[in-house]
C-alpha cells in the first residue's frame, strides 16, 4: 500500500514537471503561486514606489556610512573656516587697520576688569544703585 502512494506521488510529481502533461490532463489541479508576505506588506510597497520614483528622476540613495558623512562634512566646513580665515587676514594687511584692531583689543581688555567687578556685587547693592538712579531721574523731572 505504501508503495501504490509512492507510486503515485511519482507519476504526480513527473506529469507536474512537463508542461505538456498539464495541458492534456484537464482533471489535475493547476497550482497557485503563493504570495510572499514582504512584498504584499503596504510598506515594502510604498518603499519600492519610493525608490523607483527616485531613481528616475536621478536621486541616488547615498551609499556612505554616517560616519564618513560627519568627517566629510567637518572636513567641508574647516576648510570654510580656514579660507575665511585667510580672507580676514588679507584684509587686515594694512598697517592701518592693524593698529586700530590692537587699540579695540586694549580698549575692550580694560572694560572687561570693570563689568567683572560690578558683576561680583552681590544683588541687592545692584537693586540699591537702580533705585537711586531711578529716584534721581524723577526729582529732575520735579524740578523741571
Amino acid at each position: 500500500m505504501y508503495s501504490e502512494i509512492q507510486r503515485e506521488r511519482s507519476d504526480i510529481g513527473g506529469l507536474m514537471a512537463c508542461p505538456e502533461h498539464r495541458e492534456w490532463n484537464p482533471e489535475l489541479i493547476k497550482p497557485k503561486k503563493l504570495l510572499n508576505p514582504v512584498k504584499a506588506s503596504r510598506s515594502h510597497q510604498e518603499l519600492h514606489r519610493e525608490l523607483l520614483m527616485n531613481h528616475r528622476r536621478g536621486i541616488g540613495v547615498d551609499n556612505k556610512p554616517e560616519l564618513q558623512r560627519v568627517l566629510e562634512h567637518r572636513r567641508r566646513n574647516q576648510l570654510i573656516k580656514k579660507k575665511k580665515e585667510e580672507m580676514e587676514a588679507k584684509r587686515l594687511q594694512c598697517p592701518f587697520e592693524q593698529e586700530l584692531l590692537r587699540r579695540q583689543q586694549r580698549l575692550n581688555q580694560l572694560e572687561k576688569p570693570v563689568e567683572k567687578e560690578e558683576d561680583h556685587a552681590p544683588e541687592f547693592i545692584r537693586v540699591r544703585e537702580n533705585l537711586r538712579r531711578i529716584a534721581t531721574l524723577t526729582s529732575e523731572e520735579r524740578v523741571l
